[in-house]
């Protein structure tokens, strides 16, 4: 997981639109939009394992052709929409690649048990006390 926005810039590939959203009469005239492509399949960033790690848990994000698609029109500048589209794509490729920790099986200890053990008494006199005796 050793890369940086400036690794994935050399590896990207950008399309530009023109976006809807604010910005009036620079709507219509520049093309603001930005549609980041990053193809996992011939980067060099990752290793094979990590290539087919990322594969399996982006495969709803993949393209038909494989591509990973990020878009991004938030902002009225080509250039700020192509910084947003880097780090968000640098954020999915993190957290694709984040292993969790695996979790190691524990039992209680013993005066957790003695306690759990001693309060259900205590709630079961509880309730006890509330019944009423009808065989007068």
């Amino acid at each position: 997981m050793n890369f940086t926005k400036d690794d994935l810039q050399k590896e990207v590939t950008y399309k530009t639109s023109r976006s809807g959203g604010k910005g009036g009469q620079n709507v219509n005239k520049v093309s603001s939009k930005v549609e980041l492509l990053f193809d996992l399949t011939q980067t060099n960033l990752f290793t094979d394992e990590e290539k087919a790690l990322l594969q399996l848990k982006l495969q709803t994000r993949l393209n038909k052709d494989g591509y990973l698609q990020v878009m991004c029109e938030e902002e009225r500048s080509q250039y700020l929409n192509k910084e947003k589209a880097l780090g968000k794509l640098q954020q999915i490729l993190t957290q694709a690649l984040h292993r969790p920790k695996a979790r190691k099986a524990s039992k209680p200890s013993r005066a957790m048990i003695e306690a759990r053990l001693a309060k259900k008494k205590i709630q079961a006199a509880k309730k006890e006390n509330r019944r009423r005796d009808f065989s007068d």
